[in-house]
Protein backbone atom coordinates (compact mmCIF):
# COMPACT_ATOMS: atom_id res chain seq x y z
CA UNK A 1 0.00 0.00 0.00
CA UNK A 2 1.18 3.27 -0.58
CA UNK A 3 0.50 6.99 1.03
CA UNK A 4 -0.29 9.74 -0.24
CA UNK A 5 2.21 11.17 -1.48
CA UNK A 6 3.98 8.04 -2.85
CA UNK A 7 4.01 6.25 -6.37
CA UNK A 8 3.81 2.72 -7.05
CA UNK A 9 6.03 2.85 -9.55
CA UNK A 10 9.46 3.64 -8.91
CA UNK A 11 10.53 7.31 -10.47
CA UNK A 12 12.82 6.27 -13.60
CA UNK A 13 15.78 8.17 -13.76
CA UNK A 14 18.21 8.58 -17.27
CA UNK A 15 20.95 6.53 -16.96
CA UNK A 16 24.19 7.94 -17.92
CA UNK A 17 26.79 6.24 -20.24
CA UNK A 18 29.59 7.49 -18.09
CA UNK A 19 32.00 6.41 -20.77
CA UNK A 20 30.43 8.53 -23.64
CA UNK A 21 30.21 11.63 -21.20
CA UNK A 22 33.63 11.84 -19.87
CA UNK A 23 34.79 11.00 -23.97
CA UNK A 24 33.02 14.06 -24.93
CA UNK A 25 34.71 15.49 -21.60
CA UNK A 26 38.33 14.49 -22.88
CA UNK A 27 37.62 15.71 -26.55
CA UNK A 28 35.79 18.73 -24.73
CA UNK A 29 39.59 19.62 -23.17
CA UNK A 30 41.67 19.74 -26.29
CA UNK A 31 39.32 21.98 -28.08
CA UNK A 32 39.49 24.18 -24.71
CA UNK A 33 43.42 23.64 -24.72
CA UNK A 34 44.24 24.42 -28.48
CA UNK A 35 41.19 27.40 -28.26
CA UNK A 36 43.31 28.71 -25.58
CA UNK A 37 46.71 28.57 -27.97
CA UNK A 38 44.93 30.11 -31.03
CA UNK A 39 43.90 32.62 -28.63
CA UNK A 40 46.57 33.78 -27.06
CA UNK A 41 48.30 33.52 -30.68
CA UNK A 42 45.96 35.83 -32.23
CA UNK A 43 46.10 38.23 -29.28
CA UNK A 44 49.93 38.49 -29.45
CA UNK A 45 51.20 37.53 -33.15
CA UNK A 46 47.98 39.35 -35.02
CA UNK A 47 46.84 42.13 -32.75
CA UNK A 48 50.19 42.55 -30.76
CA UNK A 49 48.80 42.57 -27.42
CA UNK A 50 50.01 40.81 -24.14
CA UNK A 51 47.92 38.01 -22.99
CA UNK A 52 49.65 36.54 -19.84
CA UNK A 53 52.97 37.32 -20.71
CA UNK A 54 54.59 40.94 -21.65
CA UNK A 55 54.97 41.00 -25.62
CA UNK A 56 58.61 40.58 -24.99
CA UNK A 57 57.82 36.95 -24.33
CA UNK A 58 57.34 35.90 -27.95
CA UNK A 59 53.86 35.11 -29.80
CA UNK A 60 54.20 31.83 -28.02
CA UNK A 61 54.53 33.37 -24.46
CA UNK A 62 56.46 31.39 -21.86
CA UNK A 63 55.53 28.63 -19.55
CA UNK A 64 52.38 30.45 -18.84
CA UNK A 65 51.07 29.85 -21.81
CA UNK A 66 50.73 26.07 -21.65
CA UNK A 67 49.40 26.41 -17.62
CA UNK A 68 46.46 28.35 -19.18
CA UNK A 69 45.84 25.94 -22.08
CA UNK A 70 46.19 23.48 -19.27
CA UNK A 71 44.19 25.79 -16.84
CA UNK A 72 41.22 25.31 -19.77
CA UNK A 73 41.57 21.88 -20.16
CA UNK A 74 41.02 20.85 -16.39
CA UNK A 75 38.02 23.20 -16.49
CA UNK A 76 36.71 21.32 -19.54
CA UNK A 77 36.92 18.01 -17.24
CA UNK A 78 35.71 19.59 -13.92
CA UNK A 79 32.51 20.72 -15.70
CA UNK A 80 32.34 16.58 -16.88
CA UNK A 81 32.56 15.92 -13.63
CA UNK A 82 30.26 18.18 -12.10
CA UNK A 83 27.28 17.47 -15.08
CA UNK A 84 27.92 13.78 -14.03
CA UNK A 85 27.07 14.28 -10.48
CA UNK A 86 23.98 16.49 -11.58
CA UNK A 87 23.15 14.08 -14.19
CA UNK A 88 23.23 11.51 -11.36
CA UNK A 89 21.22 13.27 -8.53
CA UNK A 90 19.68 16.26 -8.91
CA UNK A 91 16.32 17.31 -10.48
CA UNK A 92 17.00 19.72 -14.10
CA UNK A 93 20.28 19.09 -13.89
CA UNK A 94 21.31 20.79 -17.23
CA UNK A 95 19.49 23.74 -15.95
CA UNK A 96 21.58 23.99 -12.94
CA UNK A 97 24.79 23.11 -15.44
CA UNK A 98 23.90 26.63 -17.34
CA UNK A 99 23.89 28.23 -14.14
CA UNK A 100 26.99 27.37 -12.54
CA UNK A 101 28.79 27.52 -16.03
CA UNK A 102 27.32 31.26 -16.95
CA UNK A 103 28.29 32.28 -13.62
CA UNK A 104 31.95 30.89 -13.67
CA UNK A 105 32.51 32.28 -16.97
CA UNK A 106 31.26 35.47 -15.73
CA UNK A 107 33.85 35.55 -12.97
CA UNK A 108 36.21 34.94 -15.06
CA UNK A 109 35.44 37.43 -17.82
CA UNK A 110 35.41 40.19 -14.78
CA UNK A 111 38.28 38.79 -13.09
CA UNK A 112 41.11 40.46 -16.14
CA UNK A 113 39.22 43.74 -15.05
CA UNK A 114 41.05 43.38 -11.43
CA UNK A 115 44.64 43.51 -12.38
CA UNK A 116 46.66 46.60 -13.26
CA UNK A 117 47.51 45.40 -16.81
CA UNK A 118 46.72 47.51 -19.68
CA UNK A 119 43.29 48.17 -20.87
CA UNK A 120 43.99 45.91 -23.99
CA UNK A 121 45.59 42.89 -22.22
CA UNK A 122 42.54 43.24 -19.99
CA UNK A 123 40.04 42.86 -23.06
CA UNK A 124 42.01 40.51 -24.91
CA UNK A 125 41.78 38.20 -21.71
CA UNK A 126 38.56 38.18 -20.74
CA UNK A 127 37.61 37.86 -24.55
CA UNK A 128 39.16 34.61 -24.71
CA UNK A 129 37.87 33.75 -21.23
CA UNK A 130 34.40 34.04 -22.89
CA UNK A 131 35.11 31.75 -25.72
CA UNK A 132 36.73 29.25 -23.61
CA UNK A 133 33.14 29.64 -21.34
CA UNK A 134 31.09 29.41 -23.85
CA UNK A 135 32.65 26.32 -25.49
CA UNK A 136 33.48 24.23 -22.51
CA UNK A 137 29.92 25.18 -21.17
CA UNK A 138 28.36 24.15 -24.68
CA UNK A 139 30.49 21.50 -25.64
CA UNK A 140 30.13 19.64 -22.31
CA UNK A 141 26.35 20.33 -22.21
CA UNK A 142 26.05 18.43 -25.89
CA UNK A 143 28.23 15.34 -24.82
CA UNK A 144 25.85 14.99 -21.30
CA UNK A 145 22.92 14.68 -23.44
CA UNK A 146 23.75 12.60 -25.61
CA UNK A 147 25.05 10.36 -23.09
CA UNK A 148 21.64 10.52 -21.22
CA UNK A 149 20.18 7.28 -21.89
CA UNK A 150 16.51 7.94 -21.32
CA UNK A 151 13.76 5.09 -19.57
CA UNK A 152 12.08 4.65 -22.85
CA UNK A 153 14.91 4.26 -24.60
CA UNK A 154 16.92 1.54 -22.13
CA UNK A 155 16.08 -2.16 -22.89
CA UNK A 156 14.03 -3.67 -19.89
CA UNK A 157 15.71 -6.16 -17.75
CA UNK A 158 14.33 -9.25 -19.50
CA UNK A 159 15.34 -7.95 -23.11
CA UNK A 160 17.45 -10.26 -25.19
Amino acid sequence: MTGAYESEIEPHRPTVDAAKLWTGGAATALVAALITVVGILLARGLLDVPVLAPKGKGVWGDASTGWYALGAAVAALAATGLIHVLLLFTPRPMRFFGWVVTLVTAGMVLAPFTTNESTASKVATAVLNLILGIAIGSLVAGSARSAVISAARRPSPGYR
